[in-house]
């Protein structure tokens, strides 16, 4: 299913609940007081986008906040472009990308913001892949209560 799917980025694809090919940081992981939804209602495209309703979490980021992140083969060098649609109530949400190995890794922040977003909004960033690296690692976490919603995400040259 995993590979049949690829990057699931307009978190169509859902097995228990959740959407495949994504980590994402549940309450159980995480800590706090949240909820994952997969939002029929309010989408950018496709059936459904991916909500993270928070009423309580850290602001620490990586699996200690609500969130999502996966790791691509990429090719060391290359630029890449992350592109997604948000729309933010309330929240304090953060994406990073970087070029990572088993034991390190190098990341920049494409979009870190509190602003309510009332209408769906097109970020885009290019990413230069690090020649030391030849994996990609996206993030993105909720860092203050409110609700996010996510859809529509893409990474040029990852299938």
């Amino acid at each position: 299913l995993v590979a049949e799917v690829g990057l699931n980025g307009g978190f169509e694809v859902v097995k228990d609940g959740l959407p495949v090919n994504w980590l994402l940081y549940t309450p159980k992981v995480a800590g706090g007081d949240f909820q994952i939804v997969l939002d029929t209602m309010v989408r950018h495209g496709g059936k459904q986008s991916l909500a993270f309703v928070v009423r309580a979490c850290s602001s620490t980021g990586g699996w200690r906040s609500p969130g999502f992140t996966n790791e691509f083969p990429a090719e060391r060098g290359r630029t890449y472009t992350i592109g997604f649609w948000v729309m933010n109530d309330s929240a304090e949400f953060r994406m990073l990308v970087g070029g990572v190995s088993a034991t390190r890794g190098s990341y920049e922040t494409v979009i870190r913001s509190a602003k309510r977003i009332a209408q769906w909004r097109y970020v885009e960033y290019a990413y230069h892949m690090p020649r030391e690296f030849d994996i990609l690692r996206l993030e993105l976490n909720v860092l203050r209560p409110g609700t996010f919603r996510i859809d529509d995400l893409s990474i040029s040259g990852i299938r």
